[in-house]
């Protein structure tokens, strides 16, 4: 082995707020010898997602939160330099659950091998990867698109709601597609093919929302929640379906300007127009779902039905920066982070 010397990115302190770079410490560390049943892995690529927003704050949740000084949480795509396990090899490239760092040991728990010959790596982390696995089991199995129903997609133009409308389609349903500047929503029509897309920073931006669908909402996939919830929740049809992926809107607090309490109008409209409204972990769905979202959507991709974008940064470095502006989406595409 030949390399000593590492770097990983902790949690210095919980944000209030919007999180801020000096919330976080790049730290140097060294890289220790696999033993009998370990691996060294090298980072290559590491995922950022918005569900890291939640992680960094110390509540209760479907997963723990991380620890102050703890090693922030992430999924990353990764090169064996030297392997002590029986199932990997040196140069093997596999997805692998190992943090906001350089290198990492692994005893073989949570890796999935990639094949470089199928589709690019970083597929892994995006389209064919959690983000698309996400758009897939929620609309699939939450959402239920029929032929000719509306489906409106919020963050249409990241990770997610990219592929949400996509499959959508596929399916026969119409596709709204909702997305923040003129670049993204040009980019959802035109490349990704939606029927319609809204530029949600419009000010008249719910009267262009129900201009859109006439015949009310079916689907409505919610990435993002607060003032785009307000405009869709009048236009949503008798026994519509919401798949709720994300609120991005409200992972860095709720604004203190709004001190009307939307539950009772939300709660009312479940109720008289018979919605479901399903949270969901994508995860829950693997076991029974996952190789068939492979199968689907990497067919997809080969034929150019399906198409992705991606946002890379240089660095480990820049990974907290990064991270920051997605939260405000000034990312375009799935955001990674190119660290070797």
């Amino acid at each position: 082995m030949t390399t000593t010397h590492s770097r990983q990115i902790v949690l210095a302190a919980r944000p209030v707020g919007k999180p801020r770079t000096s919330d976080f410490r790049i730290e140097d560390a060294g890289v220790p010898a696999p033993k009998q049943g370990e691996i060294l892995l090298a980072v290559r690529y590491l995922s950022l997602d918005p569900y890291m927003r939640g992680r960094m704050e110390d509540r209760k949740s479907y997963a723990e939160p991380v620890k102050i000084g703890g090693l922030m949480t992430g999924e990353a795509i990764a090169t064996v330099v030297e392997s002590q396990h029986p199932a990997y090899k040196a140069g093997d490239i596999v997805l692998a659950p190992t943090g906001w760092r350089t290198h990492a040991l692994s005893d073989g728990t949570g890796l999935r091998k990639l094949d470089p010959t199928l589709a690019p790596i970083t597929t892994g982390l995006g389209v064919l990867g959690m983000p698309g696995f996400t758009a897939y089991s929620g609309l699939y199995l939450i959402g239920k698109p029929k032929p000719g129903e509306t489906v409106v997609v919020a963050a249409a133009s990241g990770p997610v709601g990219s592929l949400v409308g996509q499959l959508a389609k596929l399916r026969g349903a119409r596709a709204v597609g909702l997305a923040g500047g003129a670049e993204k929503c040009a980019y959802v029509r035109d490349v990704l093919g939606f029927d319609v897309v809204i530029d949600h920073r419009a000010s008249d931006f719910a009267a262009q929302l129900a201009a859109a669908c006439p015949d009310g909402i079916d689907v409505y996939f919610e990435n993002v929640g607060g003032a785009i919830w307000q405009a869709v929740l009048p236009l949503l049809n008798r026994f519509a379906r919401i798949p709720v992926c994300g609120l991005i809107a409200q992972y860095n607090g709720v604004d203190p300007s709004v001190t009307t309490d939307r539950l009772p109008a939300t709660m009312r409209e479940v109720l008289a127009k018979s919605l479901t409204v399903r949270g969901f972990i994508n995860y829950e769905f693997v076991p029974d779902h996952h190789d068939d979202f492979l199968r689907e959507v990497a067919a997809g991709i080969s034929s150019g039905r399906i198409r992705y974008r991606e946002d890379i940064v240089e660095g480990l470095e820049n990974a907290p920066a990064a991270f920051i502006g997605m939260l405000d989406g000034h990312n375009f595409g799935k955001l990674l982070v190119k660290v070797s």
